[in-house]
């Protein structure tokens, strides 16, 4: 079973243009819409933007995980984006970030999302799994980073 299920291969951007942390939030929205027909782009970017009001999704070493809950999904989405240059995402570590990671899911999911958000942020702290993110060649080297376990990448 692949690390992060919820991840298609169609949700792996590899060079996501940006100026500034508004605007990443925007283009992840518009992109999630894409994919989730039904949602609308709009209330997926408030419902980010609430999320980041409350303390930045900037988790260091230049990820950010931006998340949320929805009314209307009814399965976890995820989506992964390299960003062409790193932007100020006011990180705990204070890094600029080049590395994000949407992960939206339904509104009553609970336990579910955390669950979720949990594992996003323990395959993103394996060890040299940024500089690979970082290194990888196109979109579908970054898919396979991030779903297959660390065995099946060996």
């Amino acid at each position: 079973m692949p690390l992060l299920e919820f991840l298609k291969p169609e949700a792996v951007l590899p060079a996501l243009r940006a100026q500034g942390k508004k605007q990443v939030l925007q283009e992840l929205a518009a992109q999630a819409a894409r994919h989730l027909p039904g949602l609308d782009e709009r209330e997926i970017f408030e419902t980010l933007l609430q999320r980041e009001r409350l303390g930045s999704t900037g988790i260091g070493e230049g990820v950010a995980i931006p998340h949320g809950k929805l009314p209307g999904l009814d399965t976890l989405f995820g989506l992964m984006a390299r960003l062409e240059r790193p932007i100020d995402f006011e990180a705990l570590d204070g890094q600029p970030v080049d590395i994000a990671f949407l992960l939206l899911a339904p509104e009553g999911a609970g336990a579910d999302h955390l669950k979720a958000l949990a594992r996003v942020a323990r395959v993103l702290r394996e060890p040299g799994i940024i500089d690979r993110i970082r290194a990888a060649r196109d979109a579908d080297a970054l898919y396979a980073l991030l779903t297959q376990s660390p065995a099946q990448a060996a």
